[in-house]
């Protein structure tokens, strides 16, 4: 059964390449999904980031994503249906074993995840990310990395959306076989500076900056191996 279903996610990207989320043929059936987990972390934080990241990328990047944003849960065969799966929150992650499997082959198979910290996550989800790949380590990505030179260039990297710790922005990757399979978003916010504007009251200077940067996230995970 596993191996057909990465076999439907294979040909599901395929199709989905060729039609394009970026092309006249593509339409507002494909989704992105917000990844729950247990371990108490609030899984559910940022309601309206992924919406507006939609809309500002639906605007912006001729793209044809529906607004509806989906839960799955990571252990959920359902995750194969969706090429971008977004987790985000403050707190504790745990992953069972068998939802570190279905993950790791969801990716594998061709999938994404985004896991951005919302301040306080990075102790718990270093861990949890190796009973996933317990082979790779994260690694910073470069600033010459592809992902911040889209349709929106950022020379410095990962943009700086919120303060806490005085540290700057980062952005980790897991590769495998060459492949971006997975990007960590650590001391920036990125999805708070994705909410409507009177949740953090952020300028929209910086909220420009955390959407364009979305963008590129967007567009690099749905046309780099086209």
């Amino acid at each position: 059964m596993l191996n057909s279903t990465l076999k439907k996610l294979g040909f599901f990207f395929a199709v989905f390449f060729c039609t394009g989320a970026f092309g006249q043929r593509a339409d507002a059936s494909l989704q992105i999904a917000l990844l729950k987990y247990n371990g108490g972390g609030d899984w559910y934080a940022n309601p309206t980031s992924l919406p507006n990241l939609v809309a500002f990328c639906n605007k912006n990047l001729g793209t044809k994503i529906s607004e509806n944003i989906e839960t799955v849960d990571a252990g959920d065969l359902s995750i194969f249906n969706y090429p971008f799966v977004h987790m985000t929150g403050h707190g504790n992650v745990v992953f069972s074993n068998e939802e570190a499997t279905n993950l790791r082959n969801y990716v594998l198979g061709g999938g994404f995840l985004h896991i951005d910290d919302n301040y306080g996550m990075d102790q718990f989800i270093r861990p949890e990310l190796k009973k996933i790949f317990p082979e790779t380590e994260l690694v910073e990505l470069p600033f010459s990395h592809p992902i911040f030179h889209q349709k929106y260039d950022f020379p410095s990297g990962l943009p700086k959306i919120h303060e806490h710790d005085n540290g700057r922005s980062q952005a980790f990757g897991i590769l495998y076989e060459g492949r971006l399979v997975c990007l960590y978003t650590f001391e920036c916010d990125l999805g708070d500076g994705w909410e409507d504007t009177e949740v953090h009251g952020d300028s929209e200077e910086k909220r420009l900056e955390a959407l364009k940067m979305g963008a590129n996230l967007i567009q690099y995970v749905f046309t780099a191996y086209h």
